[in-house]
């Protein structure tokens, strides 16, 4: 890497506060750093202060990588703003869902495919949280054998819906505690304390959600692979920060549970916790991953790896990873890395 780069980060909300901390956790080499958002003002980031200027295609001018921190559902900045940013020389990292599909953006997860951001015509997908984190603990295993059959059910945190949604969540426990009705179902469809929802996103013609036909799509275009049978249940739960996805796969050849097991833990960004029983060393033992467990880390996790006994070549694993960190602000920052480290900057 060079003395440093000219970074942009476009959106002030979680996710864009989340690619901040990453990018100063990780030691990004930054020669300037610039926030962008809908106006001017200033905000505070543990403890630091950051000058938000307002989005504009002049404020991309001297910027080298441009993080759009993006909208789980809506059309992010980066359709309106991004094109402008290329044009003036930026690298677009666009975490929104607009460009994820289009056949000349590649769609990203550097321990995955990272050579795909060899190809970019000056913007790169993120992926979906809940697709990253399965791509991520899907690799070790496909690399051992192709993986023909998924069937994924995904237990995913309020945080993915945005903070206008996690605070109608905190009004719903408040009111669940003092025992009065629920505020009004604005950003949240039901009630989601003590309950759990399996129709927070669009229905599509096909009886599936917006949400699960991303999976399938996503997997398909990151692993190179349309011909993986991928069957994907999205359901929101009652947890602030982390997904957790139970995931049943079939491979071509059988792979054990403990060919998986040594694969999970070589493999980078992977976190095996899968001792789940006590043990005579350690009794009271619990060893699988929790939201908790991920909530503000930048692993994948993965743990209950174990052989299906009523099919040959299936597999199960339980992958959890923090849904604005891997699933979209760290992803983002390593895409940023994989592009310098790549030398595929555009000046």
């Amino acid at each position: 890497m060079s003395s440093g780069y000219s970074v942009a980060v476009v959106g002030a909300g979680a996710v864009g506060v989340e690619m901040l901390r990453v990018l100063r956790e990780r030691n990004f080499p930054l020669k300037h750093l610039r926030v962008l958002a809908r106006s001017d003002r200033q905000m505070t980031v543990d403890g630091e202060t950051y000058e938000v200027r307002a989005t504009t295609p002049e404020a991309f001018e001297g910027v080298q990588l441009a993080l759009f921190a993006g909208t789980e559902g809506e059309k992010g900045a980066a359709v309106t703003f991004g094109p402008d940013a290329v044009r003036r020389g930026a690298v677009v990292i666009d975490n929104g869902k607009d460009f994820r599909m289009d056949p000349e953006v590649p769609l990203v997860v550097p321990e995955v495919n990272g050579a795909d951001v060899e190809r970019h015509r000056g913007i790169i997908a993120n992926p979906n949280c809940s697709t990253v984190q399965l791509v991520h603990a899907l690799k070790p295993i496909y690399d051992l054998s192709r993986v023909e059959r998924i069937v994924v059910s995904t237990y995913q945190s309020i945080s993915g819906s945005g903070a206008p949604a996690v605070r109608e969540f905190d009004q719903q426990l408040q009111a669940a505690a003092r025992g009065d009705a629920m505020p009004p179902y604005e950003q949240i469809p039901a009630q989601l304390v003590q309950n759990v929802l399996a129709g927070c996103w669009t229905f599509l013609e096909n009886g599936y959600q917006d949400e699960e036909w991303k999976m399938v799509c996503e997997t398909h275009k990151i692993l190179h692979d349309d011909a993986i049978r991928i069957t994907p249940t999205t359901v929101r739960v009652p947890v602030v920060a982390g997904h957790a996805e139970s995931v049943y796969l079939e491979t071509e050849r059988k792979v054990t549970a403990d060919e998986a097991r040594r694969a999970l833990a070589a493999f980078p960004g992977i976190c095996l916790m899968d001792e789940p029983a006590p043990t005579e060393k350690n009794p009271h033992a619990r060893t699988y991953p929790t939201p908790l467990d991920a909530a503000g880390r930048s692993d994948t996790y993965v743990g209950r790896v174990r052989e299906d006994p009523t099919a040959p070549r299936g597999l199960l694993l339980w992958v959890v990873a923090d849904n604005l960190r891997k699933g979209a602000a760290q992803n983002a920052v390593q895409i940023a890395e994989e592009v310098v480290r790549r030398n595929c900057l555009l000046r």
